[in-house]
C-alpha cells in the first residue's frame, strides 16, 4: 500500500487515534486564531496526518502549507484533556516535509540561509560590527520601509526583527570555568547557545554569576556551536542529530546541564527521541536528557544561598512556549522573580498564546507572526508594567519589535543577578 509518509518515523497511528476532536485545543492555538481555518488547528492537522496514512495519499501543497503554518508552540499539549501527544506527532511530520514536501527552490534556499547564519555564532560575531553600524545609522529601518513588494516580505521581517546589537556583548567571551561561591553544590555546564551567546551574551554572563553565587561551579565550553534546536524544530533531522551528538559528547560528564534558552532546553530534553534509532547514541542521549535543566528549574530545586537585595519595579512575565508548554516549567520562573524584594510580578492576558517567534517562524511566516507579535506586545503593555521578563531570545526580539511604547525586555536571570549584586537595570 502506497501512503504519503515514507518509512522513516512516520506519525504514529496509535498517537493519531488518541485525538477525540473535542476542540479544547482551538482557543489556545495561535495559527487557528490567525487563520480561522480548521486545518490550521491541532485537530485539523491530526486529520491530515491520518489522511497521509491512507492508500494512494500524497503530501500535497495544501497539506504542506497547513503543517508549515503550525508554530510548534505545544499550547495544545497543555490544553488537551485527552493527553494527545501532538508534540511527538508534529516532530515526526516535519522531517517528512523536509524530505518530500512541496516547497519551492526559493523557500528551501531561504530556510537554508537561516540555518547557515543563525546557528553559527562565529558568523554572527563577524557580522555584528556591520549590524551595529546599520542600527546606529537607521539603515535597517530605512530599507525595511522600502520593501513593500510581497516577495520581499521575508527580508523586511529580517531587518525589522534585527536585535539591538551591543558590540561589547557580541564580542565578549565567558570564562571557561567560574568557581562556586559559598557552599559548593556541584559542577555544572552552561549551554551557551548560538544566537544567545552573540546577541544576548550579557544574559549568559548574568546566568553564570547567579549560578556561581548559588554555589555551582560553572563550566562554559565554547563547542559545540549550537544544540540543533532550530533544525530539530524545523524537521532538518540529520543536522539536528549531528549537533545533538556533539552536544552530548561535550556536556555529558557534568552533574547537570543548565540552559537559559527555552527552545534549546526543550530540544536537549528530547535528544532521547531524536536519537532513538541510533544504537550507539540512544542510551547516551537518554542519560544526557535526564541531566538537562532549565536554569529556573535548577535554582528552584535547591535552597537559595545568595542574598537578594530590593529591586523595586513592576514586571510582566511572558511565558516562552518551549518553557511553559514543551517543558512544563511555569511556576519556577515566577517563584524566582517573586523572591526578589520589591519586585511586583504581573500577568498578561492570554499567557498561553504564542508571541509568534517560534524558532524561525517569524522569518518564514512573517505576516501571521507579526499579528501574533502585536497581540502579545499589547497584552504585556496593558498590564501597566515598566518591564517584561522573558526567558527566550526569540521571544525577546519578537516582543521588542512589536511594542508601541518603550519597555525593556529582561531575562529573569538578568533581574536576579541585579538583585544579588544590589544594582538596578
Amino acid at each position: 500500500m502506497a501512503i504519503a509518509w515514507d518509512e522513516h518515523k512516520p506519525p504514529e497511528m496509535d498517537l493519531i487515534k488518541d485525538c477525540v476532536h473535542c476542540g479544547f485545543c482551538l482557543p489556545t492555538c495561535p495559527s487557528y486564531a490567525v487563520f480561522e481555518d480548521e486545518m490550521d488547528s491541532p485537530r485539523g492537522r491530526i486529520v491530515l496526518m491520518r489522511i497521509g496514512h491512507e492508500d494512494e495519499a500524497e503530501i500535497s501543497p495544501e497539506m504542506t502549507t497547513h503543517f508549515d503554518r503550525c508554530l510548534g508552540c505545544m499550547a495544545c499539549v497543555t490544553a488537551c484533556p485527552s493527553g494527545v501527544q501532538y508534540d511527538r506527532l508534529i516532530e515526526r511530520v516535519r522531517p517528512q516535509l523536509e524530505r518530500q514536501g512541496d516547497r519551492t527552490a526559493g523557500e528551501r534556499a531561504w530556510r537554508r540561509a537561516i540555518f547557515e547564519l543563525f546557528t553559527h555564532p562565529g558568523r554572527l560575531r563577524a557580522l555584528s560590527p556591520m549590524l551595529a553600524l546599520q542600527q546606529k545609522l537607521g539603515v535597517n529601518a530605512a530599507l525595511a520601509s522600502r520593501m513593500t513588494r510581497p516577495r520581499l516580505r521575508r527580508l523586511r521581517a529580517l531587518l525589522t526583527l534585527s536585535p539591538d546589537v551591543k558590540l561589547r556583548t557580541a564580542l565578549s567571551r565567558l570564562p571557561e570555568v567560574t568557581p562556586a561561591q559559598g557552599t559548593r553544590k556541584g559542577r555544572i555546564a552552561l549551554m551557551q547557545g548560538c544566537v544567545q551567546r552573540v546577541f544576548f551574551g550579557d544574559v549568559n554572563a548574568a546566568t553564570v554569576r547567579v549560578l556561581s553565587a548559588e554555589g555551582w561551579e560553572v563550566h562554559a565550553p565554547r563547542s559545540p556551536r549550537c544544540c540543533g534546536a532550530l533544525m530539530m524544530h524545523s524537521g532538518v533531522e540529520p543536522e539536528a542529530q549531528e549537533l545533538a551528538r556533539a552536544t552530548i559528547a561535550a556536556y555529558e560528564d557534568f552533574d547537570f546541564v543548565a540552559v537559559n534558552v527555552a527552545g534549546c532546553g526543550s530540544a536537549m530534553k528530547e535528544y532521547g527521541h531524536l536519537l532513538s534509532d541510533d544504537p550507539a547514541w540512544a542510551g547516551r542521549a537518554e542519560a544526557f536528557a535526564a541531566r538537562v535543566r532549565d536554569v529556573h528549574e535548577l535554582l528552584a530545586e535547591h535552597e537559595p544561598q545568595a542574598e537578594r537585595h530590593p529591586l523595586p519595579m513592576k514586571v510582566a512575565y511572558h511565558d516562552a512556549c518551549h518553557l511553559a508548554h514543551a517543558q512544563q516549567v511555569r511556576s519556577q520562573p515566577r517563584e524566582l522573580l517573586r523572591s526578589i524584594p520589591g519586585l511586583e510580578l504581573v500577568e498578561p492576558a492570554d499567557w498561553e498564546i504564542c508571541c509568534g517567534s517560534a524558532g524561525i517562524y517569524n522569518l518564514v511566516q512573517p505576516e501571521p507572526a507579526a499579528e501574533l507579535g502585536r497581540r502579545k506586545a499589547a497584552n504585556l503593555a496593558a498590564t501597566g508594567a515598566e518591564a517584561i521578563a522573558a526567558a527566550n531570545p526569540g521571544c525577546s526580539i519578537q516582543i521588542a519589535a512589536h511594542l508601541d511604547r518603550e519597555m525593556p525586555v529582561h531575562h529573569p536571570m538578568t533581574l536576579l543577578d541585579l538583585s544579588i549584586r544590589g544594582e538596578r537595570p
